[in-house]
């Protein structure tokens, strides 16, 4: 029996349809919430919406206006908005127990055993799972600890225009200034090398691996390298925040060499970019690289359940009773949850489905790059997809947000990435239809002709 109903039975039927933005009961609750919540509330300055209420690849607001998502609370609703057959088994959960710490539970078991299932090759098997915290920074946080428990070594090295989360050890590994120079110091010892990025760096993709390759691996063994005592190497497979960055062929599986050569773990960021957001399982299949160490979060919760995972191959589970612990490591409902979503992507092959969709989607935005000089990359694999606006081959903000503004208000929500801000990032739910996918595209189209139009 296939889990659940068919994709294209899963959202609103009339999407998009938006009256005036944001809606009066929206402006009310965004004013109440400048009132009251946090000044470091960010989200709602770009997209200036009060949700109510959704469905698969759609959603709807307090006014009634209902938008498709191409954003997926950044790549977390893979299955989609409130999947009936994801809440089927929450409802059912949370009726009977939601927190256990570290106990043995049926829910705890059964999603080791799934992420085993879905494991890249040479973890398959080999693998130890351990949860701590809920969010992808906690499972950051793990890594560093693990690699260094493993090592005695205490420098970590990372990558210029990376992103791994908002605590100490995460934002230390994480490249952005702005974001972390109100917080220094963090842990010392971090070294960020290039990531390659053929577009940015104006390279041919092999001179852009070769450079990053080369310079991960002066890090590590040229004697005045400056990194002492390497614990381990820490990347994201594709780079998120960083703009969507897909590197060439050869990268991951260098990185893997260099690592073997030095003794040190290679760890894998795939909280963003895992549980099927590329059209593979996790992005390392692309290129069969398989990490010591991977980090997921995200979509590991199902429908929005905050739940991380860190997940190492058996030799590295050194670690003594207690050595590594969390209060929301037994979060049995979110367990059942990443279960039953991992369940929904295989029985319904949204594996294929995100490879063939993504390909669509960067094909009619590859169509538009050829007319229009502001779009000056495309690129990402599956439904993790990245493009680029330059304007007289600087990063061009302003375009990305006005084109940003135009889809929010004709009924598309989508997002920014990018050190400059000039990224269009689109992840929407594993669970787009073609459908919605071409309507989400006309209104992009639509919002880049918008937006280039006076600067041409």
């Amino acid at each position: 029996m296939t889990a659940g109903p068919a994709i294209d039975e899963l959202h609103y039927e009339e999407a998009p349809n938006v009256d005036d933005v944001p809606g009066p009961r929206s402006r009310e609750l965004l004013e109440t919430q400048r009132e009251i919540d946090s000044s470091a509330v960010a989200y709602p300055e770009d997209i200036p919406i009060a949700f109510e209420e959704g469905k698969g690849a759609t959603v709807r607001d307090v006014d009634g206006n209902t938008y498709i998502d191409m954003f997926a609370g950044i790549g977390v609703l893979n299955v989609g908005r409130a999947n009936p057959y994801v809440l089927e088994a929450v409802h059912e959960q949370a009726d009977k127990l939601v927190h256990t710490v570290d106990f043995p539970t049926e829910a705890r078991l059964e999603l080791i055993e799934k992420l085993d299932e879905i494991a890249p090759d040479e973890l398959r098997g080999n693998q130890k799972v351990v949860f701590g915290g809920p969010t992808g920074s906690d499972a950051i946080e793990a890594s560093i600890k693990l690699a260094k428990y493993n090592t005695g070594g205490d420098g970590l090295i990372a990558f210029r225009g990376a992103y791994h989360g908002a605590t100490t050890g995460a934002m230390s590994l994480t490249s952005n200034k702005g974001f972390k120079e109100r917080y220094t110091p963090l842990l010392p010892e971090v070294v960020h090398a290039p990531y390659p990025d053929p577009f940015r760096q104006e390279k041919a993709p092999q001179e852009a691996v070769d450079h990053a390759l080369e310079e991960v691996q002066a890090i590590v063994e040229d004697p005045y390298g400056g990194l002492a005592n390497p614990a381990g190497i820490f990347v994201e497979p594709i780079q998120g925040e960083g703009g969507v960055i897909t590197p060439p062929e050869g990268f991951l599986q260098g990185l893997r060499d260099i690592a073997d050569d030095n003794g040190l773990p290679l760890v894998f960021d795939e909280i963003q970019s895992g549980l099927g957001r590329t059209g593979q399982w996790w992005a390392n299949d692309w290129e069969g690289v398989t990490p010591d160490v991977m980090t997921s979060a995200k979509a590991l919760g199902g429908v929005g359940f905050p739940l991380s995972a860190t997940i190492y191959h058996e030799d590295l589970d050194t670690w003594g009773s207690g050595d590594h612990a969390g209060t929301y490591r037994g979060h049995v409902v979110a367990m059942r949850a990443g279960t039953r979503a991992i369940e929904y992507i295989q029985d319904h092959d949204l594996l294929a489905h995100a490879r063939e969709l993504g390909e669509y989607i960067r094909d009619r935005l590859e169509e538009i790059a050829d007319d229009n000089e502001f779009l000056g990359d495309v690129r990402g694999r599956g439904l993790f997809i990245g493009a680029e606006f330059v304007d007289g081959g600087e990063p061009a903000r302003d375009l990305v947000d006005e084109i940003q503004q135009y889809c929010f208000e004709h009924g598309v929500l989508v997002w920014t990435a990018g050190r400059h801000g000039n990224v269009l990032r689109l992840l929407p739910p594993l669970v787009l239809t073609r459908d919605l996918a071409e309507t989400a595209l006309d209104v992009i189209a639509d919002g880049i002709e918008h937006a280039t139009a006076d600067a041409r």
